[in-house]
């Protein structure tokens, strides 16, 4: 059963999250520098993570 947000916002982006380093990042468009944002995960992940 997954939770149910809801938000207001400009723009909705659908993206995948990448590894970074020791941590993982999702890219946005550059136009989007400055801008406040949320990130909500939407499915479990895929990878093992090490820890």
């Amino acid at each position: 059963m997954t939770d149910r947000f809801e938000i207001d916002g400009e723009e909705v982006l659908d993206g995948k999250v990448r590894p970074f380093g020791n941590s993982a990042h999702v890219t946005v468009p550059k136009r989007w520098r400055g801008a406040d944002v949320k990130v909500v995960r939407t499915s479990e992940p895929t990878e093992e993570t090490e820890e």
